[in-house]
């Protein structure tokens, strides 16, 4: 039987936005984001991370640092509400034109968002239903992914959600729920239901 799923946008949802993070140290839980994924966990709700990560494409750091941020982001979950991630999926890779440098890195991928690949391979992999699932991010590109995919998509207001409303970041997007934080936006998912 195929089971829901809530996917999080890591940087601005997750962890505090602070750009490509060059330092461990300098990856910080946002506010309420672990006891937000604790009270999925309790649940039994499939909690999957979804990231495009282009930072090692773009030439600033080796890509074993995106491996070594996510345990430390694993590590801060656990730490703060004994909360766990069921799986992560990030895409490294990033197209010359956007920006790609690494030769090993730098080419088109269906993984980065918007496109669906990451949410396709959950789905395949973990045997979720991404029609009853849901997708949390701050980015008009995290909505896109949603609705790609054929889940619902939640806008937070943090990182960049505030832009993106604004109209001053990427484009318009018509998410089907506007929260203020990750907090905000599981307490909804869990209210609406799981249902088609």
């Amino acid at each position: 039987m195929l089971k829901p799923a809530v996917f999080f946008d890591r940087d601005g949802v997750l962890n505090q936005e602070a750009g490509y993070i060059k330092r461990l140290e300098d990856l910080l839980l946002m506010p309420n984001a672990a006891a937000a994924v604790r009270s999925l966990n309790d649940r039994q709700i499939f909690c999957c991370m979804v990231s495009n990560q282009a930072g090692a494409a773009r030439g600033y750091y080796p890509h074993a640092h995106i491996d070594a941020l996510h345990k430390r982001l694993s590590k801060l979950l656990a730490d703060r509400a004994a909360a766990h991630l069921d799986a992560m999926y990030y895409c490294p890779s990033l197209s010359q034109p956007e920006g790609g440098i690494d030769p090993e890195l730098t080419y088109y991928s269906t993984w980065r968002k918007p496109n669906p690949g990451m949410l396709v391979a959950a789905a395949w992999e973990h045997d979720l239903d991404l029609r009853r699932s849901f997708m949390i991010g701050d980015k008009a590109t995290d909505i896109d992914l949603a609705h790609n995919a054929g889940c619902r998509g939640v806008l937070v207001k943090s990182g960049y959600g505030e832009s993106v409303l604004a109209g001053s970041y990427q484009h318009t997007v018509e998410p089907n729920f506007i929260a203020s934080d990750i907090a905000e936006a599981v307490n909804w998912i869990l209210e609406v239901g799981f249902c088609d």
